[in-house]
């Protein structure tokens, strides 16, 4: 088990001035001017965007999708900061992203055509590929080199991406984007439950480095051997969540360089065999249905997700309850995913000089630990200082489980770069829920989902 804790002091938020350059103020809501439309069917850049030129300065518009109200109105208050602390050169208006999944991306999109896109917005790693292919977001690359910005200070999976030069075939001097965030995959322990059915303590198990596909399968049992309602394991129905048995089988989504599907693998395959035995079993709840809510329930007593989740855990999880990072697979490792998000600046923004200045702002060592406060994410920033203040921020107890995970090789989240995402997921979970559902033979899966994924590749 990896036992890796950094020491160090965070920064006093005070000092967020400094390091933010030229920023201002927050509003809740934002009535965007509507774009002009030139005789050719373009966008007139005078009105696109949402940047408002008063005379006096212009109002930058962010947009972030958080998972409740609690962390949205502490994006809100961390724009009023930024706002504070950077004088009069321009302005902020925050608005939350009210889509989840898929179509926050899809509406983003939609009003970057329209002209009425935000400034500066975040999107997750999966989708940084799409939105530079179609011409969305504004290559900041000049703009940091031109001030000598240090990029080294971030993990460096979602830099090789965000640095990611297509017609290079690797990352190059373009940047995409800044990270705001990365998380791991953790267990979420009803520890109530794990006690009253008897089983062994998952977090005892993994200090004694016996916490594993095995051992797991036994707390699973006993837990739904309760009876009712109780059920040992629950997870949603996306592709993180099954990924992480093939990755922890030595299998993956896709081969090395990400140009073709490897779902076929015996490796992969050895991962969505050990996921049909949880559910033929009747170890978990439903695929398909929603995991969080019956753990909230105190019906579950092993709940993965990643540090998002924390926010919820703390105001609904009425029962002792804590995390342990995931046990290690026939691979050798968790089979974990270091999940990332990054803000990206719109390509048609009047403003790309003070977009630039948000994104910094926003991705601030400072910045950064607020939002780890809340219990969302762990920093972007690979410090000391960062790791050792996030480790601070309880409950849960044992944040160190997501620290074991960044340490155990986690495989990226990422896009594709020679071909659609998208489509690729949209395929790929049609055919495990298939499997998983007894609708589909793994046999069939393993013969045929290649062929049916290439579609996906080069498109």
């Amino acid at each position: 088990m990896h036992t890796r804790r950094w020491a160090g002091a965070l920064v006093a938020l005070t000092l967020v001035a400094a390091a933010c350059g030229d920023d201002e103020e927050t509003s809740t809501a934002t009535d965007a001017p509507a774009p002009e439309t030139t005789a050719a069917g373009g966008t007139d850049t005078t009105a696109a965007s949402g940047g408002e030129t008063d005379g006096e300065g212009v109002t930058i518009r962010w947009r972030t999708r958080p998972d409740n109200d609690a962390e949205a109105a502490v994006y809100a208050s961390i724009g009023d900061q930024i706002d504070e602390a950077n004088g009069d050169a321009f302005s902020l208006s925050y608005e939350p992203g009210n889509n989840e999944g898929s179509p926050y991306q899809d509406q983003l999109v939609t009003e970057i055509g329209n002209g009425t896109a935000p400034d500066v917005f975040w999107i997750p790693g999966t989708d940084i590929a799409r939105f530079q292919s179609e011409g969305l977001i504004l290559d900041l690359g000049p703009l940091a080199s031109a001030e000598g910005f240090d990029l080294s200070e971030f993990y460096p999976e979602p830099m090789y991406h965000l640095t990611y030069d297509p017609a290079a075939g690797a990352p190059g001097d373009v940047l995409w984007g800044l990270p705001r965030d990365v998380s791991t995959f953790a267990l979420y322990l009803n520890n109530d439950l794990i006690a009253e059915a008897g089983a062994e303590d998952p977090r005892a198990l993994a200090a004694a480095g016996e916490w594993n596909w095995e051992t797991f399968a036994e707390v699973a049992g006993a837990v739904s051997a309760l009876g009712g309602e109780n059920k040992g394991f629950a997870m949603s129905s996306w592709w993180a969540n099954y990924g992480l048995f093939m990755n922890a089988a030595g299998g993956g989504f896709f081969n090395e360089d990400r140009t073709a599907c490897a779902l076929d693998t015996p490796e992969s395959i050895a991962g969505l065999e050990q996921i049909k035995a949880i559910y033929d079993g009747g170890l978990a709840i439903p695929f398909g249905e929603d995991g969080e809510a019956p753990w909230k329930a105190g019906t579950v007593g092993m709940f993965v997700n990643g540090r998002w989740a924390t926010p919820g855990a703390r105001a609904d999880a009425n029962f002792n309850w804590d995390v342990v990072e995931l046990p290690t697979g026939p691979g050798g490792t968790q089979g974990n995913w270091l999940f990332w998000g990054a803000y990206v600046v719109n390509a048609n923004t009047e403003h790309p000089e003070e977009a630039w200045e948000l994104v910094k702002a926003l991705t601030t060592a400072e910045t950064q630990a607020q939002i780890s406060e809340l219990g969302a994410n762990i920093p972007s920033r690979k410090s000391d200082a960062a790791i050792e203040a996030f480790l601070g921020f309880t409950p849960p107890e044992n944040n160190q489980a997501f620290i074991n995970g960044l340490a155990d090789s986690p495989t990226a989240e990422g896009p594709l770069w020679t071909g659609s995402w998208p489509k690729y997921d949209e395929i790929m979970n049609g055919a495990v829920t298939a499997v998983i559902n007894g609708e589909r033979t793994i046999e069939d899966f393993q013969e045929k989902i290649c062929s049916e994924t290439a579609e996906a590749f080069n498109s």
